[in-house]
């Protein structure tokens, strides 16, 4: 059940990585639509009307997410024909929604809902008018396709029904079961709708008190992954808010842009995305103090090992690199990561920061820090005051606690200050393994002379996981591949992995996760080439 929930939480972030791209451009348009930055942007000028299509276009990722969702799980998720499943997903959504716009168009008086564009609750999706069920529904349809995609894909059927092998059998087999999912949704979603929306009240009038469990929460999950279900409800579902706190944002920002108000005051939901100050901020603190405790003769090492976590930390918020350096190490050192930034975006909040900060500098840039800067720069200013300060403050504690109970992350002990090379394992490992014998190894090494750094990389991986044979499942996230294997025993030691670039490996018997970093999606291509 963990592995399954892991597995989920792992595509939810397929959709997810499209955000800070689109949210480059649509941070972009409103930059060039603020009349403060620029006089000539007036209202009825051509100027103005070309860039309210271009930040219309802007939007399409934003409000259209549940769609994303439904199109991007089947992508991590199905086991074979991941194209094919995403059709599958792509029309049971459909059907789902079409399904519960007739029953509600049929008995909407009989179930108290007044069926009408514009109403709360309602939403249009591809031309039918249904109940919005954020991207529940999406995941919900998404998944059973993907279900009925792995079973009974490669089903045979007697020769006159070829016609129905493959998706076709997917789709008229989800027919039936998207009426019983719509029925269902009718008849419970609103009050659940309803219930959702008294919970709003109760998170918004938590305050700060909410945005510190909420920030912990998120980051201490991280080691097992189900951190994404913590933030993505609020995020992209209707918890907090109706459509998730990423499109209200994204939605309202030009009025946010154009308002005085304090940003807390104007976008009170956004202390639930302050995360990315412990990225920012926390990450440089950590790497800072990590490197000023290594050993002299091992400082150029360290500094190499740390910087392009670092750097993919602040950019793009992804902090898996930098944390899962120290967290199997020194696991006391993440809690505190932990305390540390749960206490930062509470200061932050309290302070009156609010807005789009739930990923890196990037998002900070385009989605806050330009389109708002012209009425909110004296908040941003003491934004950064406090996140240096955090900065320092990271830096400090993480020293000492490194120092105080010896601690031994990267470059303080020879055992994990340097990278491993093939001839170290076997080295190591010859006295009590015989993974490979000579011919392999000098098959392997001609192999590796001929390939580039990710197929080198797949093609080890595949190896240390056992081979092709002992593979049951591989997905990936954004830095970690996620895989089932049959046997656990045909897995290679963490320093084999590491060896070929792996920054980690999280070993749960039968569910292993390799930290590679941001190239894991090529990773698992080459890898699903290779067993193919």
């Amino acid at each position: 059940m963990r592995n399954t929930i892991q597995r989920f939480g792992a595509a939810m972030f397929v959709p997810v990585l499209l955000f800070p791209a689109a949210g480059i451009l649509l941070g972009l348009t409103v930059v060039l639509l603020n009349p403060h930055l620029f006089p000539f942007a007036t209202e009825g000028s051509y100027y103005v009307k070309i860039l309210g299509i271009l930040q219309k276009a802007s939007m399409v990722v934003f409000q259209n997410m549940p769609m994303l969702f439904a199109l991007g799980l089947p992508i991590a998720l199905a086991k074979k024909a991941s194209g094919r499943a995403v059709l599958a997903a792509f029309i049971s959504y459909l059907t789902f929604n079409y399904f519960i716009g007739g029953i509600i168009d049929v008995w909407s008086e009989q179930l108290g809902i007044n069926y009408q564009v514009g109403q709360a609750g309602l939403i249009e999706i591809c031309g039918v008018l249904t109940l919005d069920t954020s991207i529940v529904g999406s995941i919900l349809t998404a998944s059973f396709t993907v279900w009925l995609h792995n079973r009974y894909f490669d089903l045979r059927l007697p020769d006159w029904a070829n016609v129905f092998t493959g998706t076709p059998i997917i789709v008229v087999l989800c027919f039936p079961l998207m009426l019983i999912l719509a029925i269902l949704t009718v008849l419970v979603w609103p009050p659940i709708q309803s219930g959702i929306q008294s919970l709003q009240v109760i998170i918004l009038n938590s305050g700060p008190v909410g945005v510190w469990l909420f920030t912990f929460l998120e980051r201490i999950l991280i080691p097992t992954g189900l951190h994404h279900f913590v933030y993505g409800p609020i995020y992209f579902g209707p918890i907090v808010t109706d459509g998730g706190t990423v499109n209200y944002w994204i939605s309202h920002i030009s009025e946010f842009a154009n308002s005085t108000k304090p940003l807390t005051e104007l976008f009170p939901q956004g202390g639930f995305m302050l995360i990315g100050m412990g990225k920012v901020f926390g990450c440089t603190g950590i790497s800072m103090a990590i490197y000023s405790t290594a050993k002299p003769e091992n400082k150029k090492m360290t500094f190499g090992l740390l910087i392009g976590a670092t750097v993919t930390a602040i950019l793009t918020g992804i902090t898996e690199p930098i944390e899962f350096t120290f967290l199997f190490i020194a696991p006391m050192l993440f809690f505190v990561h932990a305390l540390l930034a749960a206490t930062m975006a509470t200061v932050m909040y309290l302070f009156g920061v609010s807005g789009n900060f739930y990923l890196g500098i990037i998002d900070f840039i385009f989605q806050n820090w330009l389109p708002l800067g012209a009425n909110h720069w004296a908040t941003y200013i003491i934004q950064i005051v406090i996140g240096l300060i955090f900065t320092a403050i990271y830096f400090l504690v993480f020293k000492f606690l490194i120092l105080r109970f010896n601690l031994m992350t990267p470059g303080r002990s020879d055992s994990n200050s340097k990278l491993f090379s093939k001839a170290d394992y076997k080295n190591s490992k010859s006295e009590t393994s015989n993974h490979i014998n000579n011919d392999e190894e000098r098959e392997f090494s001609e192999a590796k002379e001929e390939t580039d750094v990710i197929k080198q990389k797949a093609i080890a991986f595949l190896e240390g996981l056992g081979g092709k044979d002992n593979i049951t499942h591989l997905t990936n996230c954004a830095t970690r591949l996620r895989v089932q294997v049959a046997n656990p025993e045909l897995v290679y030691d963490v320093e084999y992995f590491q060896s070929y670039g792996a920054i980690n490996v999280v070993n749960k018997g039968q569910a292993i996760q390799i930290i590679v970093g941001l190239t894991v999606p090529l990773v698992r291509e080459e890898i699903n080439a290779l067993i193919k």
